[in-house]
């Protein structure tokens, strides 16, 4: 015999099913596996601003868990306990704490920090210490804002010295001298391409034809009797040598001359009393010069 369900005990059971689902997926979409085993411990923290249910737990930048769920702590003073669920196999030594970091687009997450110095570790259900991390925003603005400030006044000073160079005279007769400059190098590479084409076509061939005479210049000395010439030199040269030596000498007429000093002083002595002649002659013509009229 078939049992058959009442209308209302359908309702009922899709009710706690639907209910049942409900609830597992608002977990899952959390990022909470309820069938996956896990250890929940406690965080206690004097502000949880930015921290929500299903706020991620990190280990050195891994992920071991999340936050399940947070509630005032009425039997302390100012004191929010935080539920984490972490891996079943995460162990957290004694003494290790939670530090709640806050991102620059809102939000926060939970660093936990192992006390690596003991072997000793928690139980599960045990609550561990909450601390307050730097706020990325009051970071920079303590530190990055200021930094920015003395940065823009310095970019201020580098603009105010741009402007400056820009607008000063010497930099646009700089450019004038630029453009100068490239107008003449233009221009000389206009000329430097005719004189290529043009005038060392030209020079090559008056040096094709240096070049020729150059080697008939040399056919005409290999054909010359140089030795002769040599010879002939070097006889020259001797005569030369015994005509320099016989004028130097004093057993000739020419070597007297030249040598023998005496002819000097005689020559000497002979002007000497041609001019005191001259002269007395001058003073006293009487004496060589007689006029007689009868």
């Amino acid at each position: 015999m078939k049992r058959k369900f009442t209308k209302e005990a359908k309702i009922g059971i899709i009710t706690i099913v639907g209910i049942t689902l409900l609830y597992l997926g608002i977990n899952y979409l959390k990022g909470i596996n309820l069938f996956e085993p896990s250890n929940q411990y406690f965080v206690s923290f004097d502000n949880v601003k930015d921290v929500t249910i299903s706020s991620p737990v990190f280990v050195d930048g891994f992920k071991v868990g999340l936050v399940r769920s947070l509630s005032y702590d009425y039997n302390t003073t100012n004191k929010i306990k935080a539920e984490i669920s972490l891996d079943n196999d995460m162990k957290i030594n004694k003494g290790s704490y939670v530090l709640i970091v806050r991102s620059f687009l809102g939000g926060a997450e939970l660093h936990l920090h192992l006390n690596t110095y003991t072997n000793e570790y928690m139980k599960s259900g045990e609550t561990l210490e909450g601390r307050q991390g730097g706020d990325m925003m009051g970071s920079i603005q303590d530190n990055l804002l200021p930094a920015m400030e003395g940065l823009l006044h310095r970019i201020d000073s580098v603009l105010a010295g741009l402007q400056t160079l820009v607008n000063h005279p010497a930099l646009s007769q700089s450019f004038d001298h630029i453009e100068k400059t490239t107008g003449n190098l233009e221009v000389s590479s206009q000329q430097l391409n005719r004189l290529l084409s043009k005038d060392v076509p030209l020079i090559l061939s008056d040096l094709k034809t240096v070049s020729q005479n150059f080697s008939g210049i040399s056919e005409d000395l290999k054909s010359l009797d140089l030795q002769t010439t040599v010879k002939s030199v070097n006889e020259t040269l001797a005569n030369l040598k015994l005509a320099t030596g016989k004028i130097n000498s004093r057993d000739n007429t020419l070597g007297l001359l030249l040598n023998d000093d005496s002819l000097y002083y005689h020559m000497n002595g002979t002007m000497m009393n041609a001019s005191r002649l001259l002269f007395d002659l001058r003073e006293h013509p009487k004496r060589y010069v007689h006029f007689s009229l009868f």
